[in-house]
């Protein structure tokens, strides 16, 4: 399996931009073939190291992932996210 987990830090944190980023993340659930799990989760420590964010996906393999980066409906998820973020970071690694 293939896990995908990107944190994004919001440009401006509050409720209407967490709203938004949170229900364009989530909105993927279903529409990807490839995608076998996601999971969306807000930061409660507010530390000044902590990202707003987080995605965690699940795939059976690279070729999964690779499927969903281009994916039609993931493009637009993209855009938003990046005009809601300053930055995020990824990490993504083979687990069993």
């Amino acid at each position: 399996m293939v896990k995908h987990i990107v944190m994004f830090k919001l440009k401006e944190n509050n409720p209407e931009n967490l709203d938004l980023a949170v229900s364009t993340l989530r909105g993927l659930d279903g529409k990807i073939e490839t995608l076998r799990l996601i999971e969306v989760g807000l930061d409660f420590n507010k530390s000044e190291r902590a990202y707003d964010i987080v995605l965690t996906t699940h795939f059976d393999d690279e070729t999964g992932l690779a499927a969903y980066a281009s994916h039609p409906n993931h493009l637009p998820v993209i855009d938003t996210m990046r005009s809601l973020c300053s930055s995020s970071i990824v990490v993504d690694y083979l687990t069993e």
